[in-house]
């Protein structure tokens, strides 16, 4: 009963458009391309772009994907191995990824093998996600190579994947995925020529004319409000405007405007997501080592010709809110930043890769992260999984032992946490930034959850009020595992960070116990940390973090 309730609570938020095209696809197959190979339309030629990707095999027999390495064995569908970590091995990354054109010969084998083991519709790499990353390394790397080097049966796989992508476009799950499938038809349709290239070209570019609007909201953030996934459409957008001063086709050509306004405010909204250490924060699903840097992505826009705006030092306290995407952020002079999570859990549609995690925040303090959320691991629908988006992994409240957001399933969320009454003050010596979300009304105690983070030059208070009934409420501080935790008084700890600077810990209204954890860096990485349990001994709780300015 649990669950149905949670499939029904997640259901209602789905689109019409959804529901019926998971009824047609289950009900109607692909089939194979019925008519000629189309020809090749001869204007993506040399294709030239940085890459942020190093090779996952380096001799075509050992592979390593989210931090695990297989020995290949030719089975490209193997059923030992984990599915992402073989949708991986089905992306085809190496054909462009860091001196890709070095491994002519491991990548022309591996093309064919790819062809041979994996006929139409039989295996993972038939799904059109696959299909979509696949196609565009296709493309890529076909560009680069003389007419000479490329075999026919290439050719002829390509289009097939390509009709195949187009029979399976995922209108049932939209989003990012969309937004891939869509890609991968204008990059086909740039490469194929003909009445069937023209078709791919001109929906392809059609569907981004909706997702590229709606999956990039004003303040430059991408709607499903994860840092990572925010990272890899902007590369996307980057890959688009390349293609169009590639080939200059009329039909790209009168959207590079918008795709290059796109990518500049989201390269300022990424600025602002990012720590002191240039890296990305975790907030939803993200994790390090998945996709392109911030670091990355500038050399992208360099490449591109597009100047990316600069975030200066601020001489003072500087407040900032996203208000489209959700997040607040605070800058200190001295290399300290606090991002705080104050958004809904992401498209209502869509909120696949959403966390419990309403009212988070991380901490860095003198260009070293202090808070940190518990990041990733894995995907999967498994209980690690769901430890992984609970609130419990969270820099936020538990109350009653559930979760802000009823994450279950893997990718799927029932009822929702809704942030609200948001507001930001500021002044040259302080910033006030307050919120509340109604994630536990559910529970029957009418629960609100209230935060409040003050920020003066030298310290940052954070406080949190929980207004209803409820029988117990725990407050979760995760810390970095480079730093070093030393308690100095029942409610009183002394931090060191790497650098030797020394932060005091501060708590009223909760017993605090420290607690071993770990901390989620990548995929497959799991690294010891300390967390603090904080338990509720009224319904405010007080923290305090302090340094000394000197």
């Amino acid at each position: 009963m649990s669950r149905l309730l949670k499939l029904v609570h997640t259901v209602r938020y789905l689109k019409v458009k959804q529901v019926a095209y998971r009824i047609y696809y289950r009900v109607r197959k692909p089939k194979a391309l019925s008519t000629a190979i189309p020809e090749l339309r001869n204007v993506l030629t040399g294709w030239s772009a940085p890459s942020y990707m190093a090779a996952a095999t380096c001799d075509g027999k050992t592979f390593t994907f989210l931090g695990h390495s297989h020995l290949f064995h030719g089975d490209w569908n193997s059923s030992d191995l984990p599915k992402l970590w073989l949708y991986n091995l089905h992306y085809f990354d190496d054909l462009n990824s860091i001196d890709a054109d070095e491994r002519f010969e491991l990548c022309q084998a591996l093309v064919d093998d790819w062809i041979e083991a994996n006929p139409f519709m039989n295996g993972n790499g038939w799904e059109p996600y696959c299909l979509s990353l696949r196609v565009v390394n296709w493309v890529k790397w076909l560009s680069r190579l003389t007419p000479e080097q490329i075999k026919p049966e290439w050719i002829d796989s390509l289009a097939i994947q390509v009709d195949a992508l187009d029979q399976q476009v995922e209108y049932h799950i939209l989003a990012n995925h969309l937004f891939a499938n869509a890609k991968a038809l204008v990059f086909a349709g740039a490469f194929f020529g003909g009445k069937t290239g023209d078709y791919w070209l001109q929906k392809g570019a059609k569907l981004l004319d909706q997702e590229v609007s709606e999956q990039f909201l004003n303040d430059g953030g991408h709607f499903e409000l994860s840092p990572m996934y925010h990272s890899i459409l902007l590369w996307d957008l980057g890959d688009l405007i390349n293609l169009q001063q590639s080939v200059e086709l009329p039909v790209l050509g009168q959207r590079i405007a918008e795709w290059t306004e796109r990518f500049t405010i989201g390269m300022k909204w990424f600025q602002s997501m990012v720590h002191p250490d240039q890296d990305l924060s975790f907030f939803n699903d993200a994790t390090l080592g998945i996709a392109p840097t911030l670091s990355n992505l500038k050399v992208y826009a360099d490449h591109l010709g597009i100047e990316v705006p600069k975030l200066e030092i601020a001489p003072s306290i500087r407040g900032n809110l996203l208000q489209d995407t959700g997040y607040g952020i605070i800058d200190w002079p001295q290399s300290h930043r606090l991002i705080a999570d104050i958004a809904k859990v992401g498209p209502d549609y869509q909120p696949g890769h959403a966390h419990a995690d309403t009212l988070s925040c991380e901490l860095s303090l003198f260009g070293q992260r202090v808070l940190v959320n518990s990041g990733i691991s894995q995907y999967g629908e498994d209980a690690e999984r769901h430890r992984q988006r609970s609130t419990a992994k969270h820099n936020t409240i538990e109350v009653d032992g559930e979760n802000s957001s009823e994450v279950w399933a893997g990718f799927r969320v029932a009822r929702r946490a809704k942030p609200f009454n948001v507001d930001l003050i500021q002044d040259e010596m302080s910033a006030s930034l307050k919120a509340s979300h109604d994630g536990y009304r559910r529970l029957g105690g009418n629960v609100i959850h209230h935060r409040h983070w003050f920020a003066d030059p030298n310290s940052l208070t954070i406080t949190d009020k929980l207004i209803g009934r409820f029988s117990r409420a725990v407050a979760y501080w995760h810390l970095h595992p480079d730093i070093k935790l030393k308690q100095t008084d029942d409610s009183k700890f002394e931090v060191t960070l790497t650098k030797g600077e020394v932060i005091q810990l501060e708590f009223t209204g909760a017993d605090v116990e420290a607690c071993e954890s770990v901390w989620h860096p990548g995929f497959g990485l799991s690294v010891p940390n300390t967390k603090l349990v904080l338990r509720l001994s009224e319904q405010q709780l007080a923290t305090k973090i302090s340094w000394s300015l000197d």
